[in-house]
């Protein structure tokens, strides 16, 4: 498109508001954003000519976007306009009165690629590339991030999530139930394909359904009941989603535990409320497995990924107790059992 022309720029808004006002959709999301933001995008030099200042960003596609996030916000509150942009391009969800595109959410391809990368290594091999799974909260805060788990995913010959996963069929639908409880508990709005939620064996083809008769199957039927709770977990609790985009509701606990494949972190609300969440990616449970925690008192395990009801082994912490005495430079602790290829999310009493 060539977005200097005033005719090409309000035809591309008026059709972004079309599809808001007409089919009352959720949201828009922009595709490959990074070919539109560069002049010389997949161009060689000699194919592409600068900017009037000499540079290679592409000043009127700039601004058309600009104007249609603007657009789009004024005339349709509480939609959401989403960038898919793959370079480190500055303020994608900045607003556009400070400078930024306007966007309200950047999909997280790092995290995408980084925990997709990880979870396809064998467990036994996860020690050495325990970075990819905490790398990106180096750089969480840096935009407003969706993360996604989408159709780019699950197409063209690299499988379903189901089918991404190392090991025998247990272990499959154990990592499967890790994943999504990890995507749920990290900072970040959540994006989940069509069909990611039955664990279906194959890849989405747009000629078929999904493969609904899976949810015959046991296994099929306890990843939708995670999913299910996870989002009822996910609703009614502020420390999982109300400081999404604030370094404040983020805190590790332990993120350096590569010998065990295991994370631990605490997520906080605005009003201070707290969820620990301690996710092992190795094929092994951990007994007697210390978790610093942030607070004294009863704790309880609110919801986890190996309950028999998903397809789980059944392991349980119930409720507990924290013990005084620094760890982790906290000052307190607890040792519980956290299962094979699962997460636990943990609850302080109030």
């Amino acid at each position: 498109f060539n977005f200097g022309r005033n005719e090409v720029r309000n035809f591309l808004v008026a059709n972004a508001c079309f599809w808001l006002d007409e089919y009352h959709i959720d949201a828009l999301r922009v595709d490959a954003v990074s070919s539109m933001l560069y002049l010389d995008y997949s161009r060689k030099p000699g194919q592409w000519h600068p900017n009037i200042y000499g540079g290679r960003e592409n000043l009127e596609a700039i601004d058309f976007l600009k104007e249609a996030n603007a657009t789009a916000y004024k005339n349709y509150p509480g939609i959401m306009m989403i960038a898919e942009e793959s370079t480190a391009y500055p303020g994608i969800t900045a607003p556009t009165d400070a400078g930024g595109l306007g966007f309200g959410l950047k999909w997280n391809m790092g995290w995408m690629h980084d925990t997709l990368q990880y979870l396809h290594e064998e467990p036994i091999n996860r020690k050495w590339h325990h970075n990819e799974i905490t790398f990106s909260m180096v750089y969480a805060y840096s935009e407003h991030y969706v993360l996604p788990i989408s159709h780019d995913e699950v197409v063209y010959g690299k499988g379903s999530v189901y089918g991404k996963m190392p090991g025998n069929d247990w272990q499959k639908y154990a990592g499967v139930r890790a994943l999504f409880a990890y995507q749920w508990a990290h900072p970040g709005k959540k994006l989940s394909f069509m069909g990611n939620e039955v664990a279906q064996y194959g890849e989405w083809d747009h000629d078929g359904s999904i493969d609904w008769d899976a949810l015959e199957w046991p296994n099929h039927r306890g990843v939708q009941k995670l999913v299910a709770d996870l989002n009822a977990l996910y609703r009614e609790s502020p420390a999982l989603w109300s400081q999404d985009f604030d370094p404040a509701g983020f805190q590790w606990l332990t993120s350096d535990d590569a010998d065990h494949n295991t994370l631990s972190f605490v997520r906080i609300g605005k009003n201070g409320e707290q969820m620990v969440v301690v996710v092992n990616f190795s094929g092994e449970a951990w007994e007697n497995y210390q978790v610093p925690l942030t607070k004294g008192g009863k704790w309880t395990e609110v919801l986890t990924t190996d309950d028999a009801s998903y397809g789980g082994s059944d392991i349980h912490n119930g409720t507990f107790d924290a013990v005084k005495g620094e760890y982790h430079s906290r000052d307190w602790s607890a040792k519980i059992t956290v299962p094979a290829l699962g997460a636990v999310f943990l609850k302080p009493e109030l």
